[in-house]
């Protein structure tokens, strides 16, 4: 079936003309980018959200926390509070945003901040004295000149093969890749072939000074509450609903549905704000599973004894793994 946003494509042509236009404006210094005196990280995209940017981020923390003082930096998308935040494990995702809240309350020592100007965030971050600074979806925050950039695009959803918006997802032209330092393709399946990947760094075609990695979703075996933990696959005994609203739940349907359990799946668009009328819906239901995401924006209002979250991470694949660090490492020691 035709893709009626293909319709839209005089349309996209304008923006791009217009993205260019700014970027060659930071690219030749007529617009300021500011840098600071710590490494800061920058994990973005050129597609409109479901590369799967918070795994990524908690992946880095997760690999330096123990040997930084760390802080991470987010726009914290929908939240109500306006300007500067600095993020507490008593916060709501409401006030600070779903992602950010995460991050929070899975690492604990770490400092997390939401700030939509992303240069006055830094800075005020700075008065703690972190080590790294990571910048959560700011691959187009040109206003920041971030020391490292990690660019994500998913498997089968590769940015080489999209249109920019309206047509498309892209934020930006495939040449925004340029500015990537390290590309990783997510979601990948686990048995991956090496001529898959190959022809997958033939599409992307990075730059001499880019490296391709290659990543997948890799999910917890318990499923988790506030106050309970049990194993995911005793859920085969159970009826429960799966709720998601984030951008692409098709991997976890899909890894569910592997593991023959059976639910329903109620699907809301990516960082939905629920109602009232489905809060009471999700209240008349047995068990309800959702993202740790999803989670964040349900918890205050669903009891603990219904509502459970299975986590996520990413894991880079084959023998990359060691590569991928030791040059994450690098970014850390160096501007």
């Amino acid at each position: 079936m035709p893709n009626p946003r293909k319709l839209l494509f005089p349309f996209s042509i304008l923006y791009d003309g217009v993205t260019r236009l700014r970027n060659g404006l930071y690219n030749n210094g007529f617009l300021e980018s500011s840098s600071f005196e710590v490494p800061v990280i920058c994990v973005g995209n050129l597609n409109v959200g479901g590369t799967g940017k918070s795994p990524m981020v908690e992946y880095l923390l997760r690999l330096l926390q123990k040997d930084y003082k760390l802080a991470t930096l987010s726009r914290g998308y929908k939240r109500q509070s306006k300007g500067y935040h600095l993020v507490q494990k008593e916060d709501s995702a409401l006030q600070v945003g779903d992602e950010p809240l995460q991050f929070k309350t899975n690492f604990p020592d770490v400092m997390v901040a939401v700030d939509a100007n992303r240069r006055a965030g830094i800075k005020n971050l700075m008065a703690s004295s972190p080590d790294v600074v990571i910048l959560d979806d700011a691959f187009q925050h040109r206003k920041v000149k971030a020391s490292h950039y990690i660019l994500l695009t998913s498997f089968g959803k590769l940015y080489t093969n999209d249109l920019l918006l309206p047509a498309g997802n892209l934020r930006e032209s495939a040449a925004g890749a340029e500015r990537a330092d390290l590309i990783v393709v997510t979601k990948c399946p686990s048995d991956i072939s090496e001529t898959q990947m190959k022809e997958i760094e033939r599409q992307l075609k990075p730059l001499k000074h880019q490296k391709v990695f290659f990543s997948t979703i890799k999910y917890s075996e318990n499923v988790f509450s506030e106050t309970k933990r049990f194993p995911l696959e005793k859920l085969r005994s159970e009826e429960f609903t799966l709720v998601t609203g984030i951008a692409n739940p098709q991997p976890l349907v899909d890894y569910l549905q592997s593991g023959n359990l059976k639910f329903e799946h109620w699907e809301f668009p990516d960082h939905h704000i629920f109602s009232d009328a489905e809060i009471a819906s999700f209240k008349k239901l047995n068990t309800i599973l959702t993202t740790q995401k999803d989670y964040m924006r349900l918890k205050e209002k669903i009891t603990s004894d219904k509502l459970f979250y299975l986590p996520i991470e990413i894991s880079i694949l084959r023998d990359q793994k060691e590569e991928f660090d030791k040059k994450i490492r690098d970014f850390a020691n160096k501007k």
